[in-house]
């Protein structure tokens, strides 16, 4: 086991350090440039400025170059000054990473947990009413983009019936009152919308996944074995090849951090919640390197570490693995 922990350390190492190379050079060879933009939005900035902040930002050197010291300024905790901000990008992604976690974790458990539950009834009763509109459903959301069952969400819920707060995390009336317990209140109930839209949109894959290994675990030998001496189905179902069908289910939770943090980034620009997602678009849309580096950095280091976990808790539920 500590063989099989080792490697998969290593390996992740390795795909981090990749991942930090093709960052760069997909960022830093993209048409456009942070201080052409800067100026240009206010065109009173004069060529001697801009070559100064060229200069500055190290934008003059050659691509090796930068890549180069950029590589060892991260090897030491060092992610660079956010251009557009003009403070740490590290301080940046600490603030927001709260905010973020708030809403992609709770989207990821629900949407496991509702996925697997809804595709493991769907196989049970298999070829009924029921089963076809569960995957009719699951097929919807898969498909919907995102930003529009956010805007969806929002008219019906907060529109027509005004249950629930549109957009922001806390409502203003609030803001600055921490610790009560009616502010965590009014933050849990800004939090609804965002998490439900996240949630509709990452079950479908788990439904889809589940739903096709307990079709397949149905018509294992062991099930005819345990239907024949008497055991009820649904029993055999939800202790016996559940427990099967989760292993690959259990793969997906590490891919789907990545589509959360993804799917997060369109969810709080529509919800307008102050997370790592829109404050990427944000560094996006003003050539921010540095910023946008450090959260794609960010990002895959929280993928890799969830498969790194995942790989060692299907590891432990599959002995299969860790030896061979």
């Amino acid at each position: 086991m500590k063989t099989y922990i080792l490697n998969r350390i290593i390996g992740s190492f390795f795909v981090i350090l990749s991942v930090l190379v093709i960052n760069f050079l997909i960022v830093n060879l993209a048409p456009g440039n942070p201080v052409v933009f800067m100026g240009g939005e206010t065109g009173l900035v004069s060529k001697e400025y801009m070559d100064y902040m060229m200069k500055k930002w190290g934008l003059d050197k050659p691509i090796y170059e930068r890549l180069i010291i950029y590589m060892y300024n991260v090897l030491r905790g060092d992610l660079g000054v956010s251009y557009r901000y003009l403070e740490p990008v590290s301080k940046l992604i600490l603030e927001r990473i709260p905010t973020t976690l708030m809403i992609t974790v709770p989207s990821i458990i629900l949407g496991f947990l509702i996925g697997t539950l809804l595709a493991t009834l769907s196989a049970y009763r298999a070829g009924t009413f029921l089963d076809s509109l569960l995957t009719t459903l699951s097929m919807i959301f898969y498909s919907v983009p995102l930003f529009w069952l956010g805007i969806v969400l929002i008219n019906i819920f907060s529109v027509n019936l005004k249950l629930l707060p549109a957009t922001g995390m806390i409502s203003a009336q609030l803001i600055g009152k921490t610790g009560s317990l009616e502010y965590y209140l009014d933050i849990l109930k800004h939090a609804v919308l965002p998490i439900t839209t996240l949630t509709l949109g990452i079950f479908p894959a788990y439904f889809r996944l589940t739903k096709s290994v307990v079709m397949d675990q149905l018509t294992e030998d062991y099930v005819l074995t345990l239907e024949a001496i008497g055991l009820p189905r649904f029993k055999i179902l939800y202790k016996h090849v559940l427990r099967n069908a989760l292993l690959p289910a259990i793969t997906l939770l590490g891919l789907q951090l990545g589509f959360a943090f993804a799917g997060a980034a369109i969810i709080e620009n529509v919800f307008a919640w102050p997370g790592i997602g829109g404050l990427m678009l944000n560094a996006i849309s003003a050539r921010d390197y540095p910023l946008i580096m450090g959260i794609f950095l960010f990002v895959t280091s929280m993928v890799v570490v969830a498969n790194i976990v995942v790989d060692l808790v299907y590891g432990y539920l599959d002995p299969r693995i860790r030896k061979g």
